[in-house]
């Protein structure tokens, strides 16, 4: 498949409406249709709470989301022209089209690679936009919030995960719930935020800020890796023997 970089999107009402598309061309069953659906999810629970006041500093917050929607969007659009992709986001697109993976291994692997990867990023190029830093008041206050809209999020997937247990074979359930179990939306943002932090006091050290990405992008994609450990057995994958045999 061959796509050209698209614009990137100025506000949350474009990101929405893009994830939205990307929703309505991909199948349901592709492994970045399952992550879009969460990510969609997250950024409409945020549209929300910014109309209430939710947020101290309404301007960072959503200048900080479309930041951190555009690097999902530029990775989808590398990914679908051929052209290189961070090796975060790789294991999700590689995977994409394994039905051996369930729907939500692969939204579970796309919030990897976004939380991991792509927020802490995001953190600092919305401090540089905002002149201010990530330790200036009420960033990381405004920062947590977001963990609340983000764990409502994962519990969404997660209980979709229940319904999938219940369809999956016996062989196939207890891989299935290790695997979902190793993933938490709250350590990884922990996990972000630590990154955060350290990619800020390095941002003008370039060849240090390059390592520590470099470090880690690879335990990114390591854990990536094995959220998309395909879990289905012989007997029930959609290829293979119907009597069961391997």
């Amino acid at each position: 498949m061959t796509q050209s970089r698209t614009r990137a999107a100025q506000s949350l009402a474009e990101v929405v409406e893009r994830m939205r598309a990307i929703r309505d061309r991909l199948d349901p069953r592709d492994g970045v249709a399952c992550f879009n659906r969460t990510s969609l999810r997250f950024t409409e629970l945020v549209g929300e709470r910014l109309g209430a006041g939710h947020f101290e500093d309404r301007d960072f917050i959503e200048r900080l989301d479309v930041v951190f929607a555009n690097l999902y969007f530029d990775a989808l659009d590398a990914a679908e022209a051929g052209r290189p992709v961070s090796p975060a986001w790789q294991p999700l697109f590689e995977a994409r089209d394994d039905r051996m993976v369930r729907p939500v291994q692969f939204a579970f692997a796309g919030m990897n690679a976004h939380i991991g990867h792509d927020l802490p990023l995001a953190v600092v190029a919305a401090c540089i936009d905002h002149r201010t830093t990530p330790d200036t008041p009420p960033v990381h206050a405004d920062y947590l919030k977001l963990n609340e809209l983000l764990a409502q999020a994962e519990a969404e997937a997660r209980a979709s995960f229940q319904a999938e247990v219940g369809r999956a074979g016996t062989r196939a359930a207890g891989p299935l719930r290790h695997i979902v179990a190793g993933f938490s939306v709250a350590r990884a943002r922990d996990g972000a935020w630590a990154t955060t932090q350290t990619l800020w006091h390095e941002r003008n050290l370039r060849p240090v800020f390059d390592a520590t990405l470099t470090a880690v992008t690879s335990g990114t994609e390591l854990a990536g890796r094995l959220l998309v450990t395909p879990v289905l057995p012989p007997a029930e994958r959609p290829d293979g023997p119907a009597d069961g045999s391997a």
